[in-house]
């Protein structure tokens, strides 16, 4: 997302208050900001502090007149490039006026002002100025997003590379082992099975991933929403995880109601209980792992709590964990895209519900996520 157009600068530079009013009027709109210089130097030290749309310079000052401003203007690269609009009372001289386009003038004004032209040739420049900006700022924005797809297509290549080397590798030591005289027995067997399937799951969450960002941004990310059993469908979760999290050396641990009825899409849900442990166990520094199911009585919530006791997450990252593709600082070595968490997200907040963090660093963090217990349906998408 761009950010907004600022206002436009316009500098009006005359050695007399009075001319410096008046013009004022003249150009004053919403959405300009008009700076005022009563000599050269005073001009100058404005343009190094801001970005002007446009100079309007009074040709003849005493210390230094509009024309060596103007040649001192270019001169310089952060001024260079402002647009200056010459004020005269003198004569409509093809010299004169050459020598100030010379110097670098774009337009000249001649008095008595004609307020109507003034109003037009400050408005042009104006539009000019913004239209600038505009294009720069989306020249800004379509590098940042090619910036973005460089980094996402080299983190598939290594996220997609780790699993399938490891099932490559399985594969030519069942070779090897094959033609050995001893074979293969059924234990051994069984186990290099185990290690491909997860490697493969790993693979499908990866592409599960990819697929539900393009569905988010299309708005196809599909809802079935039901009743159903929060308590039961985290202890559930939690079960299933188990054998991840005593892999890794962490203990999970899980507190919840005998029940707690819902409404909404439990595949979805899971999707998020899922992420969050997940999280937890990779970032969690092998400490336990807790899980609270609840409810809030006066806000009519059900929560789910996981909450780790890893690095914790500096309160500056706490919101951008949410964005495509943004991790916390100091976990970039930790596998992974950065998906995970803007697509729960996005998840709770179809189902009028929120995903936060709470976290201080090296406290560790707890995500929670909130459901409506007496939920409308979320609105069906197409799938």
């Amino acid at each position: 997302m761009t950010d907004p157009i600022p206002d436009a600068n316009v500098l009006l530079v005359d050695d007399l208050q009075e001319n410096l009013v008046a013009l004022e009027a003249l150009i004053r709109e919403p959405g300009r900001r008009v700076f005022s210089a009563r000599s050269g130097e005073e001009a100058l030290s404005l343009m190094l502090e801001h970005a002007f749309a446009l100079a309007i310079l009074d040709v003849q000052m005493p210390s230094m007149n509009g024309f060596e401003l103007a040649e001192l203007m270019r001169g310089t690269e952060r001024t260079r490039a402002i647009p200056i609009v010459f004020v005269s009372a003198a004569a409509r001289d093809l010299n004169y006026a050459f020598r100030g386009y010379e110097s670098g003038a774009v337009d000249f004004l001649y008095k008595p002002l004609d307020p109507v032209a003034v109003r037009s040739k400050v408005s042009v420049f104006v539009e000019l100025f913004r239209q600038r900006q505009e294009l720069q700022a989306a020249k800004a924005e379509l590098q940042r997003a090619v910036a973005m797809r460089d980094d996402f297509m080299s983190m598939i290549a290594h996220e997609l590379r780790n699993p399938l080397n490891s099932v490559y590798l399985q594969t030519q030591l069942r070779r090897r082992m094959l033609g050995g005289p001893r074979g293969l027995d059924a234990p051994t067997m069984l186990k290099m099975v185990e290690r491909d399937e997860r490697q493969i799951r790993s693979m499908v969450r990866l592409l599960d991933d990819m697929l539900d960002v393009s569905r988010v941004r299309t708005g196809r990310l599909a809802m079935v929403p039901a009743p159903f059993d929060l308590a039961l469908s985290s202890r559930e979760v939690v079960a299933a995880i188990q054998e991840q999290a005593a892999s890794a050396g962490v203990a999970i641990t899980i507190a919840a109601p005998e029940a707690l009825p819902v409404v909404g899409d439990e595949f979805r849900i899971e999707q998020v209980i899922i992420n969050l442990l997940t999280n937890a166990l990779r970032y969690g520094r092998g400490r336990p792992v807790a899980v609270t199911v609840g409810q809030r009585e006066q806000e009519a919530e059900a929560f789910v709590s996981v909450r780790d006791q890893g690095l914790g997450i500096a309160s500056a990252d706490q919101e951008r964990i949410f964005e495509q593709f943004e991790r916390a600082e100091g976990t970039n070595q930790v596998p992974g895209l950065g998906l995970g968490l803007y697509i729960a997200r996005q998840i709770a907040q179809a189902h009028e519900g929120r995903l936060e963090v709470r976290s201080t660093p090296g406290e560790g963090a707890e995500f929670v996520l909130s459901l409506p217990v007496r939920a409308q349906e979320p609105a069906r998408q197409a799938a």
